[in-house]
């Protein structure tokens, strides 16, 4: 398999995964990036974790028809539980979920153990990326790169954390829009945040324009996180 059989999105994840590492891909979709990397020799082995029977048959039949089952582990099992410590993970990719996903799946993982040996995290979140920058930055773990890149009229953004004892606190507008992400694509980043706008304005106007007292007050506390986001993102464009 070559980075041609890669989306995109992959592509850029199997970046961030470091020489020689020893890889757990959990929500592996097919297994691509694991067999991608193990066949370049960009890693020295894998686990792909899957939570449910039919992607795990998926995976399973992806590692098989390319001979790659003895350097590839495919497991069912929930989230982090798939790494076993004689596994010696070094870095874990958890991409295409959800930010709050991705967190209760570190969080489990890191109960677990799981996150002891401090490997490198590559996350895609498709939704709530300030949520898991608030998690990294809890948890001993350092942005250390970003990217953010569309596919296919989507917009993904990669972060990559590595663990440290001594994590540098973010600002606000660092945890919405994350440290590195401008930088990493200006054009991108712009389009997005320009959809957030509309987007945050909209539900704003609806929040303000319903006539039901009641939802108004019990829909009071996120009507101000939505109100300070949009000037967050107002700022930014204005700086621009």
């Amino acid at each position: 398999m070559t980075s041609e059989h890669l989306s995109k999105r992959l592509a850029k994840v199997a970046d961030y995964v470091p020489q020689g590492a020893r890889l757990a891909d959990i929500g592996s979709d097919h297994a691509y990036l694991a067999s991608y990397l193990v066949a370049a020799g960009r890693v020295e082995a894998a686990v792909c974790g899957e939570v449910a029977e039919g992607p795990y048959q998926s995976s399973l039949a992806t590692v098989q028809a390319r001979g790659l089952a003895d350097c590839i582990q495919v497991r069912l099992a929930d989230g982090l539980a798939a790494i076993q410590a004689s596994d010696r993970i070094s870095c874990i990719v958890i991409a295409g979920m959800g930010g709050s996903l991705i967190v209760d799946i570190l969080a489990a993982g890191l109960a677990q153990g799981k996150l002891d040996q401090g490997p490198r995290l590559v996350l895609q979140p498709n939704v709530g990326e300030a949520e898991l920058r608030r998690w990294l930055e809890a948890n001993h773990y350092q942005i250390t790169a970003e990217y953010i890149l569309e596919e296919n009229q989507k917009i993904y953004e990669i972060i990559v954390a590595d663990y440290s004892e001594s994590v540098p606190s973010l600002s606000e507008e660092a945890l919405v829009f994350g440290p590195f992400t401008k930088a990493s694509n200006p054009e991108v980043f712009h389009k997005k945040l320009y959809r957030r706008l509309k987007h945050a304005k909209g539900i704003n106007q609806s929040l303000r324009q319903s006539t039901n007292q009641e939802k108004q007050a019990s829909f009071k506390h996120y009507q101000e996180l939505i109100e300070e986001q949009i000037r967050i993102m107002e700022e930014e464009i204005k700086d621009d």
